[in-house]
């Protein structure tokens, strides 16, 4: 069996997350799942994430929708509790320079954007969202692999904008205290539903989404805290897929 949950997993948050797959492996094991002991890292994400021994995994609503759906299993999605999003659901803030003297998101016509990728629900269809409802577009991409990354190209200068994720924005303002006090937002994009969690397409999805329920109303404050999860939330499959997808170039690794 395999299990991940890439995500947010940055080598800073590493502890607490194994933490809360221990408390996740309990669970299964009550239910009679065996699990592996450790969390897989290092690897392809498309490999992980269509394997059929896949037992608990973490993806983005992109993949999830354009390519994984119908060979994997929903299991559901954790809560992040974030300020005016519906349970399990999420969105990204929209970053520019702090210093930077444009205000409305539509003065930033013509900026070039930072994504993570273009496979990304929250760094390239939140941003393609924005603009499209302001009327702006983007000159150009410098394409950085990773959230964090983007961020810093914004606070560099090497972008005007970058679309990061309200969990992953979290963490940029823990761990990355200098570039998130270079950085302010701009706006916000719509809700929508958080990022999945999947399994094996054979795997009981019943039994693991019990697991993961079970073990997510056991995490200790301290810990749940840390993760910025509140809850478990089972989302219908039909709306990750009701999702509106812009086109883009094609990537054919997930990154980050």
């Amino acid at each position: 069996m395999i299990a991940a949950l890439p995500m947010y997993d940055w080598t800073e948050e590493e502890p607490a997350i194994d933490a809360l797959w221990q408390l996740i492996r309990n669970a299964l094991d009550n239910v009679g799942l065996a699990s592996p002991e450790r969390l897989a890292r290092g690897q392809s994400l498309w490999d992980i994430w269509e394997a059929p021994d896949l037992i608990l995994g973490q993806t983005c609503g992109l993949p999830y929708r354009s390519r994984l759906h119908g060979n994997a299993r929903l299991v559901g999605t954790f809560d992040y509790g974030l300020p005016g999003a519906p349970p399990g659901h999420y969105y990204s803030h929209i970053v520019a320079r702090a210093d930077d003297p444009r205000r409305s998101i539509a003065d930033f016509d013509g900026v070039i954007l930072a994504l993570n990728g273009f496979d990304s629900q929250s760094g390239w269809v939140a941003a393609a969202d924005v603009a499209d409802i302001a009327g702006l577009h983007f000159r150009d991409f410098h394409h950085t692999g990773a959230h964090r990354d983007s961020a810093l190209a914004v606070a560099d200068g090497r972008a005007g904008l970058a679309a990061i994720d309200a969990v992953t924005w979290r963490l940029v303002e823990r761990h990355m205290p200098g570039t998130s006090a270079d950085l302010r937002i701009v706006t916000s994009s719509t809700p929508t539903p958080a990022p999945p969690l999947i399994c094996g397409a054979d795997l009981p999805v019943e039994l693991i989404a019990e697991a993961v329920a079970t073990a997510t109303a056991q995490l200790p404050e301290s810990l749940a805290a840390r993760l910025g999860i509140t809850g478990f939330v089972r989302i219908p499959a039909e709306d990750y897929l009701a999702v509106h997808t812009p086109s883009a170039p094609t990537q054919t690794e997930p990154v980050l």
